[in-house]
């Protein structure tokens, strides 16, 4: 199929390069678009559903409001002057249709405005909510932000809004960083690999159309799903990984068929014939693990593994396509501007030589390196999960100082708190019985370790009993009635009340996820029920979805890959061996996370526990990207056992054709891997170092040293193909009818009637 796609290809190459020209064209249409992004949000959660009956009651939606801190260096909070200042700075919002609730120190009640200054500070705290939802808000906030404006009051904003904001604006630098530092040293990679500037500038020409075509397309997706900034920079680091490393498989092979005396169309369409299964097959297996993250639908990890997925797609397309058609443009200018680097031709005899010396000690060198392998994995049985907070965000970022200043002004805001939605049926809520259940509530939230306070209209008051509030609540003096009427409309609306406890502990601490669980062990309130909101409800959600839902990912994602390699090397033995060493490389990335991140090793990272998304992301994008080098070695040593059926010279020969270009592909990936590492946001950090260690593990310890071991142990085994899997890829196509009958036998087809395939 691919000799014949290739032959098409030198036919048609102007054409075909023509629909990739205008394919990019459109892509960088789409690019210079508005990109209506959204935040890194998982709908559907008890938390979010409490947030919805807050915003009800209060009319203030905590995922769509940000606080506004005004202060002086000379004026009191109290005085005319600072109040009219912060009136004037707040009065185009009240104007503004984008928002919907302005609430200064000024519009609540007295009690609540004296509290939200900060005389000590010379501080006040105001509140502005967004209309629509977080992706309308997080659009709008910019504009909105440019509206506070004051000649002597400084403005900082603080919150969910002006995190995910400023968390955008970084990872927009940060991904230009890592473009301007990966591009140019994989570029020198490929320059010591081809030793021409021709042949070291094509791969990167098929990565940046992979990837500005992929991203244009996400782009487009974010009209219909949520997609957040992580994706893009995902996005860009597996495509640009991706489509350089195909295009060097498929470059170095055409390389190679012109050394070996093949003319330039004959040459195009054998490679093509040779790496195509291998682009096809291998893109496919990542692609795979992408599509695990489409398991966690309801959140923007769908969207970055479809996003994801597009992108690995259109690398093995234009690698498999506008390459070839560029390759046969070329013809023998594909050697022009050669450089004076020095062909290193001892290598490929060094690596037989690798190969032959595990091959002959296999336990011992399987041993070791197992060890090795365990030891370096060991720290993630130490893993601790935790949602990202505003402090991931460079020092000096608009939020972030914002939140600092919010927790030296105002210790009682900068509190982990924990927001109680009370639901009853129809009918008053405030009712004996009712008053008593939420009583007993409070107090029971009063007695939880850890609580510092509770806010409830039925409790606070410690010379008020249980009784004494039904009956103020119920039949209030007339002296006292506005003021508790009024506080009863501030807490309660259409049969909903809210409850408000408050903790020092921080909101990704065990601590408080303590009492998240210990309000929801008793739902009922009466004959209402309860439901839990704030940051650590938020927390704790968001921990138990990814892990209620991470086997299902993980194991469609293995059996998935163990299918697509059973298939193409027609081996389930080799199929089982490779998503063992896939698992191995990928516990190893995992370890050097938990020791250089949440333990802070190294300075790389101020200790904190790791975002739960990181895991999941890493093992679904790092499972098909380890399949990549596994493919291309094991291709090139069934292509010489089918030749020469003999186990050990296919191994040698296999990594003695292919180790060279395994350890600059991989080269490659680390560089570009790496440059992320540069990233100022510890997420995206983390991702690009763990990615840099998987490959750089997957491409020495297990590729050079346990995958020749193990496959010298197994011997013969290695090609067993029982009867029913080799009629199915004689079925697909992918292997030629053989020309004989096999022997009977036990159900299997013995090693030597395997035949490579087309």
């Amino acid at each position: 199929m691919f000799h014949a796609m290739g032959m098409f290809i030198y036919r048609h190459r102007v054409a075909t390069v023509v629909v990739a020209g205008l394919f990019l064209l459109g892509s960088l249409a789409l690019l210079l678009r508005e990109r209506p992004l959204a935040s890194a949000v998982v709908h559907g959660l008890e938390s979010e559903k409490a947030d919805r009956l807050v915003e009800a009651v209060s009319g203030r939606r905590p995922d769509t409001t940000f606080a506004v801190l005004f202060q002086s260096d000379s004026l009191d909070p109290r005085s005319q002057p600072f109040k009219d200042e912060l009136s004037q700075a707040l009065a185009p919002l009240r104007l503004d249709p984008r928002v919907s609730r302005v609430e200064a120190p000024a519009d609540v009640d007295a009690r609540l405005g004296l509290e939200r200054l900060a005389v000590d500070h010379k501080a006040a705290l105001a509140f502005v909510t967004l209309k629509g939802e977080p992706q309308e808000a997080f659009a709008a906030y910019p504009q909105v932000r440019d509206e506070l404006k004051s000649r002597t009051l400084s403005i900082t904003c603080t919150g969910q809004i002006p995190f995910f904001h400023d968390l955008a604006h970084t990872l927009e630098k940060d991904l230009a960083r890592a473009e301007w530092v990966s591009l140019p040293l994989a570029l020198l990679v490929l320059l010591l690999v081809f030793r021409t500037a021709v042949a070291a500038v094509l791969p990167l020409g098929v990565g940046g159309l992979a990837v500005a075509g992929g991203i244009a397309i996400v782009f487009g997706l974010s009209n219909v799903m949520d997609v957040a900034q992580f994706t893009i920079n995902v996005c860009s680091l597996v495509g640009l990984g991706v489509a350089i490393d195909y295009s060097l498989f498929t470059v170095s092979r055409y390389r190679e068929e012109l050394a070996a005396g093949r003319g330039y169309p004959e040459a195009l369409a054998c490679a093509l014939d040779r790496v195509g299964w291998v682009v096809a097959s291998s893109s496919l297996a990542v692609v795979t693990g992408l599509c695990g993250l489409t398991f966690f639908e309801r959140s923007y990890l769908f969207a970055m593994g479809v996003g994801g997925a597009i992108v690995v797609a259109l690398a093995a397309l234009f690698a498999l396509t506008f390459l070839p058609a560029l390759l046969a443009i070329l013809g023998p200018r594909i050697h022009a501007l050669k450089l004076p680097v020095p062909k290193w031709r001892w290598r490929d005899r060094f690596w037989q030589r690798i190969a032959e010396r595990v091959m002959r000690r296999p336990v011992m060198v399987l041993v070791p390196t197992l060890a090795v392998l365990l030891a370096i994995g060991a720290p993630f049985l130490r893993i601790r999960l935790a949602a990202s907070n505003v402090e991931v965000l460079p020092k000096g970022e608009e939020a972030r100082t914002g939140f600092e200043l919010l927790k030296r002004a105002f210790p009682d805001e900068g509190e982990t708190r924990f927001t109680v939605a009370v639901r009853f049926p129809s009918g008053p809520v405030w009712t004996a019985e009712r008053i008593g259940a939420l009583y007993d509530l409070s107090a029971r939230l009063a007695a939880l370790p850890g609580v510092r306070k509770v806010r409830s209209v039925a409790y606070g008051d410690p010379r008020l009993s249980r009784e004494l509030y039904q009956e103020l609540l119920t039949a209030p003096p007339p002296a006292f009635a506005p003021l508790l009427e009024a506080a009863k409309a501030h807490a309660s609306k259409d049969g909903v009340v809210l409850l408000e406890a408050v903790t020092q502990a921080a909101p990704e601490s065990e601590e408080a996820r303590g009492v998240v669980r210990a309000i929801r062990a008793q739902r009922a309130v009466g004959d209402g029920t309860l439901l839990v909101g704030g940051e650590s409800a938020v927390e704790l959600d968001v921990t138990d979805y990814l892990v209620s839902r991470a086997p299902a990912a993980v194991a469609f994602v293995m059996l998935t890959t163990f299918v697509i390699v059973c298939l193409l090397l027609g081996s389930i033995v080799l199929a089982i061996k490779a998503v063992v060493m896939n698992s191995l490389s990928i516990v190893g990335s995992f370890g050097a996370m938990v020791f250089l991140f949440q333990e802070g090793h190294l300075g790389l990272a101020d200790a904190h526990p790791l975002e739960p998304t990181l895991p999941v992301l890493l093992f679904c994008i790092l499972f098909g990207l380890s399949m990549d080098y596994e493919l291309l070695i094991l291709n090139r040593v069934k292509e010489v056992w089918s030749r020469t059926k003999d186990n050990v010279r296919a191994v040698g020969e296999g990594l003695e054709k292919t180790a060279g270009v395994v350890t600059s592909a991989a080269a490659i990936m680390i560089a570009v891997f790496l440059s992320f590492g540069l990233s100022q946001v510890v997420i995206i950090k983390a991702v690009g170092v763990g990615m840099g260690v998987a490959v750089a593990l997957d491409a020495t310890l297990v590729r050079v040293l346990l995958v020749p071991a193990t496959m010298r142990l197994l011997g013969r085994a290695n090609w067993w193909e029982p009867r029913w899997l080799h009629a199915l890829r004689v079925a697909l196509g992918l292997e030629p009818k053989p020309r004989s009958t096999a022997p009977k036998g036990r159900g299997e087809v013995p090693p030597t009637a395997v035949t490579p395939h087309a």
